[in-house]
């Protein structure tokens, strides 16, 4: 499918989309009712959404009160930040806030945070931590990152350690299993229990593939090998454990010549609590060198591509918006459609992706990025309601088991939008 191109600077349109390849695609949406369609807010009662707002932000608050002995001024200002997600309406940023003018067109002001958007809330209250912790005021706080207690922690653990050393075993596999096996070890990043649990043979995939509910990867290879090496953007979730899989990937796309160039996007700044940084992607290939075996081996391979630039870091402010990707700036866009692939790890980037919205589950994930500028993939542990793409079997059998499964972590897509 030719990925359809729109004005920069503004959201396409539905006459946009009739008049491109893609407006098959659209006009199926478009069907969709606007219920369907609608946005997902965060006070709907019982949701995950409200679970969010209720227990995990309160519970985040303290807990970056406690990793850090912040002074009295941000203590103050964590308090009346708890007290208005709580049971205030929601404030802007002040004037005098390093960046504010980013977000002073936001229309959501004086309104109650339950009855906004989910993904709109969510990131503004990231962006109000950071203003109450003076992340970006000048001063002994400037730069700090809040979450980097925790992140560090998880990186410098002894699980860590072997997690690396199983990665000795990846030479002995062969090529197919090498690619399904980073696949999966990448896509299951964020459960701390598989890790980099690799081993010769299917068998080794077995409990990965368990909660694997679509699987696109072939049509990913075949992408990547279609042609000469181009460029793979791949859009970066959490630090830490989850990162060094990603990291594992990227070298070996590079070493296989599925890609001549890889952009790591990376968050310009702390981000939801364990989104990966440029300092964390630092730390990750510090800990891989300063390993043994075949993981201090692929550290120094990625070490000397950041050199050569074969992988570049990349940061943009939008990565850190309030916003889905159909709103995309030019210039992200335009990076985007020059890659032969761009792959988007984890939940928050998967809503940004398709749009926090409530979907119908069997929605073709081809159709809900048809606005994409090129081929993309996602790479996703469900964490949150919105999914798209699944067989309407498949759906049933869900809906019929576990009641959590959009929210649980136990199922997994891997997802492809030629």
């Amino acid at each position: 499918m030719t990925r359809p191109s729109h004005s920069p600077g503004r959201a396409p349109t539905d006459a946009d989309a009739a008049t491109t390849p893609a407006g098959a695609a659209a006009s199926a949406l478009a069907s969709a009712s606007a219920e369907d369609r609608a946005p997902v807010i965060v006070g709907t009662p019982g949701s995950f959404a409200r679970s969010v707002l209720d227990e995990r932000h309160p519970a985040l608050i303290e807990r970056v009160r406690r990793a850090t002995p912040y002074p009295p001024e941000q203590q103050r200002a964590l308090d009346a930040l708890l007290e208005e997600i709580s049971e205030g309406v929601i404030e802007p940023l002040d004037e005098d806030e390093p960046g504010s003018e980013r977000w002073r067109d936001e229309p959501y002001y004086g309104q109650r945070w339950p009855d906004v958007p989910f993904l709109w809330a969510e990131s503004f209250f990231y962006r109000r931590l950071l203003a109450a912790l003076r992340h970006f005021t000048p001063g002994p706080w400037q730069g700090i990152d809040p979450f980097a207690p925790f992140k560090n922690a998880e990186l410098t653990s002894s699980k860590v350690d072997d997690e690396l050393a199983a990665l000795d075993r990846l030479p002995g596999l062969p090529a197919d299993e090498q690619d399904r096996t980073l696949l999966l070890s990448s896509l299951w990043g964020n459960r701390a229990d598989l890790g980099f649990q690799l081993s010769a043979g299917a068998e080794g995939l077995g409990e990965r593939v368990t909660g694997l509910v679509v699987d696109d990867s072939p049509a990913i290879l075949e992408t990547l090998e279609a042609g000469e090496p181009g460029k793979v953007c791949l859009v970066a979730d959490n630090a830490g454990p989850e990162l060094l899989p990603d990291l594992v990937l990227v070298d070996h796309l590079l070493a296989t010549r599925r890609a001549a160039t890889v952009v790591l996007h990376l968050k310009p700044y702390p981000y939801y609590v364990s989104d990966a940084t440029t300092t964390d992607a630092l730390a990750c290939l510090d800990r891989m060198s300063g390993a043994s075996g075949h993981a201090a081996e692929i550290g120094e391979r990625l070490r000397q591509a950041v050199r050569d630039g074969s992988l570049i870091l990349r940061t943009h402010p939008f990565s850190c918006a309030p916003h889905p990707y159909e709103r995309m700036p030019a210039d992200l866009r335009e990076d985007f459609a020059s890659a032969a692939l761009t792959v988007m790890k984890g939940d928050l980037n998967y809503r940004r992706l398709v749009g926090d919205r409530h979907w119908p589950a069997t929605t073709p994930f081809a159709e809900a990025t048809a606005y994409f500028p090129g081929p993309v993939a996602a790479l996703r542990t469900l964490k949150s309601d919105v999914v798209t793409g699944l067989a309407p079997r498949t759906l049933k059998e869900l809906d019929a088991g576990e009641e959590a499964w959009r929210t649980s972590g136990t199922h997994a897509l891997i997802q492809f939008g030629p």
